[in-house]
């Protein structure tokens, strides 16, 4: 009887999806644009991001009328610097996530990173590849199946009705929206329009750009509100579904009672969506969300024009954001994927615990369909696009250490005055938002984790390539692991160059920021400061104190000292020395003398 109860709401949802999926178009097409950095032969792109055969690449040739195909019996090789527009089913759901699972069977050589780049050419990311796939970065099997996304457009008809196929365009340092533009035959303001708040000139940002078909015409909007289902079926459906979500609230309930009175609060860890409910409900009712708004689907969904591409203004790797006007108030709406409900749970109970006003303010939440939360909107962006955006200003010096002060802050805060503290384990410039006064709020809490007081430190290699303290693959992990970032995002503050660095462009060598500084600047060969000021970012021109800029670099160098996590200093001793860098008085001669014993007490909390 219990399994008839719960087969027949099923049924009927499941005969609504189909009928719904015939009218609303639910699979369109997207093109990839494929950038060939290293030589490649066609098969081998057709391979990576195609469901067609591998030799049969017919369907790529359509779409890219400038490649000549001499002798079908013979691969063809893909010249350095090209750009191939490979065609792909975009899942184009209303108001849903857009985008297509490929599957990559993996290699010994590779990494997550090379995948991304070298494999995919940076139409998915490292951290899109590890929230997708269940094997650690260190740890991959060989041959492993991986899944990877790539995301896509359908349009929007509120933007214009005259493009129907869109490019997924990942962007690269020589692009800008002049020369999108003049290269798709399609006006700047409407490429901007669909991408709203991005800037062109950076680099690693995918953007979705109007594409023509094989004809070199511009399909126009297919309406997803056309299809032929009589009033009678909708009223019939309707009524189903209707009775069929009473039914099933009511067995959530009821396994959520059982589960509350079983004490079931397990971590569901890489769920999928029918155990993701489960769990999203018993965790939600572990924590306290009495200060937090329980904000309703329709209301989200009413305030960004049902999740309209008009109103993204950004892509993380477990969903997008968007920007919405709620309740008089200016919001950005993080809306996730029943999968990333460990994510969504994690940033949930940390920020309904948490208040602070260097962290970014959680206003509310919902769990509908999808996961959804809901910010403070923050006006100026993150720290990496201010730092890496040629449109933008460049920030003056007081601003850059005024930052690097607010972010202490947010950080000593969960650090060391909650009960029990929380180690952030993602902080970067991405993490870092900026606000209309460009004072610094820390963001993204969706990998914290707790540490009891007195207790064992968590274990597990999270967070972003470049970012990451060399113990977290190896050792337990601690708050020292959010120093150690902190320290990478004070030397980007000083260069402006990214956590990891192209060395070499013939050879594809890459070094860490931190090891560009070891490297170039703290090399005991070196002339400290001729060779510092050759690495301060450029467009600061001469409008800096250098004595302030080198002693940020000596508080870097602390923080990202990779022996002995201890020897780095703790979050209210770098609060301390940035106040004092910000007010330019004090004795600032112990910052170059880290490594002094009598300090390392003080530094390291001991």
């Amino acid at each position: 009887m219990v399994l008839m109860i719960i087969m027949f709401p099923l049924l009927l949802l499941l005969l609504f999806l189909a009928v719904e999926s015939k009218s609303m178009g639910s699979y369109g097409l997207a093109l990839a644009s494929y950038y060939v950095e290293n030589e490649l032969s066609l098969s081998i792109i057709n391979l990576y991001l195609s469901s067609y055969d591998q030799f049969n690449y017919e369907p790529i040739l359509r779409y890219n009328r400038n490649i000549q195909n001499n002798n079908k019996n013979k691969d063809l090789i893909i010249p350095i610097g090209s750009r191939v527009r490979v065609p792909f089913p975009c899942e184009c759901q209303p108001g849903d996530f857009l985008r297509h699972n490929f599957t990559y069977r993996f290699q010994q050589i590779n990494t997550y990173e090379r995948v991304a780049i070298r494999r995919y050419a940076n139409l998915t990311t490292e951290g899109s590849l590890q929230g997708r796939n269940p094997f650690p970065a260190n740890n991959i099997p060989p041959s492993a199946t991986l899944n990877v996304l790539v995301n896509c457009s359908c349009g929007d008809e509120s933007v214009s009705k005259d493009y129907g196929l869109f490019v997924t365009y990942p962007l690269r340092p020589e692009d800008s929206l002049d020369m999108i533009a003049n290269s798709s035959g399609v006006p700047g303001d409407v490429i901007s329009r669909y991408n709203p708040g991005v800037d062109f000139s950076s680099r690693n940002r995918i953007v979705f750009v109007p594409g023509r078909d094989p004809s070199g015409a511009f399909p126009h909007f297919q309406s997803s509100k056309k299809g032929g289902i009589g009033v009678g079926v909708i009223a019939g459906i309707c009524v189903g579904v209707v009775v069929a979500l009473m039914l099933i609230s009511l067995f959530i309930y009821y396994a959520y009672r059982t589960s509350k009175s079983k004490g079931d609060y397990r971590d569901c860890g890489r769920c999928n969506v029918r155990v993701g409910v489960f769990q999203v409900f018993s965790g939600i009712s572990a924590i306290n969300v009495d200060n937090s708004v329980d904000f309703s689907m329709e209301e989200l969904a009413k305030a960004t024009d049902n999740f309209s591409l008009s109103f993204k203004i950004g892509q993380g790797s477990f969903g997008a954001v968007y920007y919405a006007e709620l309740r008089g108030e200016k919001a950005a709406i993080k809306k996730m994927d029943m999968e990333a409900s460990k994510q969504f749970l994690a940033e949930l109970k940390v920020l309904t615990h948490v208040h602070h006003v260097n962290l970014v303010r959680l206003i509310g939440y919902c769990v509908e369909g999808s996961l959804f939360l809901v910010y403070e909107y923050v006006e100026n962006g993150d720290l990496g696009q201010h730092l890496h955006g040629s449109r933008l200003e460049p920030l003056p010096w007081t601003k850059r250490v005024q930052i690097a002060l607010d972010s202490a802050r947010g950080l000593e805060y969960i650090h060391e005055h909650t009960v029990p503290v929380y180690v952030h384990r993602d902080i970067k410039s991405a993490n870092i938002l900026i606000d209309q006064n460009f004072r610094a709020k820390v963001a993204d809490f969706g990998l914290t984790k707790l540490i009891e007081i007195g207790g064992a430190a968590t274990r597990g290699a999270m967070g972003t390539f470049g970012y990451m303290a060399p113990e977290t693959i190896y050792a337990q992990v601690s708050a020292k692991v959010d120093v150690y970032a902190f320290g990478v995002v004070l030397f980007k503050l000083i260069s402006a160059k990214g956590a990891v660095v192209k060395m070499n462009e013939s050879v594809g060598e890459f070094k860490s920021l931190v090891g560009v500084f070891d490297e170039v600047v703290f090399n005991k060969e070196t002339d400290k400061e001729e060779a510092l000021r050759k690495i301060i970012d450029p467009r600061l021109g001469d409008q800096y104190p250098f004595d302030s800029v080198y002693k940020m670099a000596e508080l870097g160098k602390a923080c990202s000292t990779q022996q002995n996590a201890q020897r780095r200093p703790t979050m209210r001793y770098i609060v301390v020395a940035s106040s004092t860098l910000l007010s330019s008085t004090g004795n600032w001669d112990h910052v170059a003398n880290f490594q002094n014993d009598d300090l390392l007490g003080q530094m390291s909390g001991r």
